[in-house]
Order: C-alpha cells, then structure tokens, then sequence
C-alpha cells in the first residue's frame, strides 16, 4: 500500500502559501484578553465577570462577520465596561501594601481602560461597515401610518371621505 504525498509547504495544494493575517476585531479581543487576564490579578469578581462576558460578545462578532448585532453589541458593551472599570478600579485600587505583583496588575488595568476608547472606535468603524446606522432613519417613504387614510390629491373630493371619531 503506498502512502498519499503530502505537501508540506502548503494546507492547500497547488496553492501559494499566504501568512495568516490578524484583523482589528481579533487585534482587539487578543489585547483586551490579555490585559483583563493580568488585571484579573488584582481585580476579580464582577471585574472579570464584565470584561470576559463582552469579550465573549467580541468573539460572536469576529466569528459572525455579516451580523450587525453582534457588532453592535460588542460596541456597547465595551462603552459600558468603560464606565464599569472606571467605578470599579476606582473603588477597589489597593490603597497600602502594593507589591511589584499588585502594581502590575492594576497598571494592566489601567491600560485596558485607556485603550478601550481607541478600541470602540474601531468596532464602530467595523459596525459601520457591516451596515449599521446610528441615529433616526434615513428612508421614511415605505412608512404608512395606520391611523391617518391617505388624502386624495384633489381637494373638492375631500368630503366624499367619511371622518373617523
């Protein structure tokens, strides 16, 4: 039984080899994994609850690349974590006895709470990309209300319309 050739310079045959390539959604997740796992030192509980359960949102949306839900909610939950870190590094920073460990730890939970602006703005240019609008609607004219009948264009057979009470 002879055994198939493999092609090791390639996953796929007849095909150049491409190095893989890190977009910004896997840039942000990565970095803020990261920084979230070392501020976990220090910070724990709803800390780590909060920024693993939107990194989480953040995995659904690399993972889904057409979902403009997904997206969005990764986006708002990153402007929430902000809020949230800002309360609770501010509340729970280690006043006295800070070790080398300690400062480490909060340092790398500073970072992530400074980097978390640049990093919505950068999942509200993938939101915007994916087709997501903030803001009222742009395009009203498929809108018919229920409660208002259309008006004919010639004013004299306005009265042939019977008024609602």
């Amino acid at each position: 039984m002879e055994l198939p050739a493999v092609n090791l310079k390639s996953r796929f045959p007849g095909s150049p080899k491409e190095p893989p390539t890190l977009e910004a959604g896997e840039a942000i997740l990565l970095v803020h994994w990261l920084l979230t796992t070392w501020g976990c030192i220090v910070f724990s509980g709803p800390y780590a609850w909060a920024n693993f359960t939107i990194l989480a949102l953040g995995v659904w949306a690399v993972a889904q690349r057409d979902s403009v839900d997904a997206i969005s909610m990764f986006l708002g939950g990153l402007v929430v974590t902000v809020f949230l870190d800002v309360i609770h590094i501010s509340i729970f920073y280690p006043r006295a006895g800070l070790s080398d460990t300690v400062r480490f730890s909060a340092g790398m939970a500073i970072l992530s709470l400074l980097l978390k602006p640049f990093s919505c703005c950068l999942v509200y240019h993938m939101y915007r990309e994916r087709g997501g609008f903030l803001g009222p609607s742009q395009d009203r004219s498929a809108y018919q209300t229920i409660a208002s009948p259309e008006v004919p264009a010639d004013p004299e057979s306005r009265g042939s319309i019977p008024q609602g009470y």
